[in-house]
């Protein structure tokens, strides 16, 4: 059972399957998916892959993914969380990696800057990690915007799947 996170306007969960009506629309929005390799999804089956995939880490690692909930509306709004790498990736493997997304209709509203906030709050203070790592897609500036926002650096351009991405890593400063 993962945690539950509420911030001032957001309450962070686990994604369940019951989410995938949600996330399938804003998974299959082209404007969502254009630094994101534009491959929007188009069949329900992908999302439930998706799902049972970030379930899948809640067990092997111990983190992953959370759906991002209005607490106004009760209203699935995006995911955010971190995920455990075993797999390389720029040259890092075993790495914990901040990532978010979410719907078009929500987009410029702070709610990355505040659950990307408290993701990376949990993952240095309670789970006591040394460093976080984000990456985005070099074009995606407000992404990158959040990023910095968060007080991670910049630490390089790579290559990710033939998109320049950029590179960040926070550490812990206890």
């Amino acid at each position: 059972m993962q945690p539950t996170i509420k911030t001032e306007r957001l309450i962070l969960r686990e994604i369940l399957p019951e989410d995938e009506a949600t996330m399938f629309e804003m998974d299959s929005d082209p404007e969502v998916h254009k630094y994101l390799g534009n491959d929007p999804v188009k069949d329900m089956e992908r999302i439930r892959n998706a799902i049972q995939f970030i379930r899948k880490q809640y067990s092997e690692n111990g983190i992953g993914r959370w759906a991002v909930i209005k607490k106004d509306t009760n209203e699935f709004i995006g995911w955010c969380g971190l995920k455990y790498f075993t797999e390389t990736i720029n040259n890092h493997i075993h790495i914990y990696d901040l990532g978010y997304r979410f719907s078009k209709k929500h987009w410029g509203k702070g709610y990355a800057t505040e659950a990307a906030r408290a993701c990376m709050d949990y993952g240095l203070n309670k789970m006591n990690l040394k460093e976080i790592y984000a990456m985005t897609d070099s074009r995606n500036l407000n992404s990158n915007k959040v990023l910095k926002k968060l007080g991670f650096r910049f630490i390089e351009k790579f290559d990710y799947d033939g998109d320049e991405s950029d590179w960040f890593k926070i550490e812990q400063t206890k």
